[in-house]
């Protein structure tokens, strides 16, 4: 798809599935599997553990904002946050409800929100996730703890973080993205 067609609700679907074509096999860096695999493998333990689908095709899109940021994916070797969170969020807001989207801008702080009140969720994180959750401000304050959990959206995007965080298994069969076409496309706005 040419980059200078302008994206609608009539052409977003074939454009996020070429976003993945042209960027998803950009190394994940630090983890075992390439960005689309991350991204499937999380949907594809949202589906398995019974999830709907906002919280299905929020977890698939989870990280869109790497291809749509302009840090790019590898922005924590230069010790930046990139803030992909956001710009997935924003770029995707344009298209898709809250529901999709506000887990998706948060899943970065429900990491955070998780390290600070849950006391084994730290030790399941990868080398990778620590270092961009120092990047990211560490474990949340009382006051940002109190602020997360008031977000009527908190709860899937910490159902979505804990997908996010066990997405990266090397060699895993998964449904490509193009899989998910009939539920991306019945959330559209």
């Amino acid at each position: 798809m040419s980059a200078r067609k302008e994206i609608d609700h009539d052409n977003i679907v074939d454009f996020i599935f070429d976003l993945f074509a042209r960027h998803g096999e950009q190394e994940y860096i630090g983890e075992e599997v390439s960005m689309s695999q991350h991204m499937q493998q999380s949907a594809a333990l949202a589906v398995a553990d019974g999830a709907d689908d906002t919280l299905v095709v929020a977890t698939l899109l989870h990280d869109i904002g790497h291809f749509v940021s302009d840090y790019g994916p590898n922005a924590a070797d230069d010790e930046i946050d990139n803030v992909h969170e956001e710009a997935g969020a924003a770029f995707l807001a344009r298209y898709f409800p809250a529901e999709v989207t506000e887990p998706i801008r948060l899943h970065v702080p429900a990491k955070r929100y998780l390290c600070a009140t849950d006391a084994d969720y730290f030790n399941c994180l990868s080398a990778a996730s620590v270092l961009s959750l120092k990047l990211q401000g560490g474990p949340m304050s009382d006051t940002e703890v109190a602020n997360f959990a008031a977000n009527p959206h908190h709860q899937a995007a910490c159902q979505l973080r804990r997908y996010d965080d066990n997405g990266k298994v090397q060699g895993l069969d998964i449904k490509n993205v193009t899989a998910y076409r009939p539920q991306i496309e019945i959330l559209l706005r």
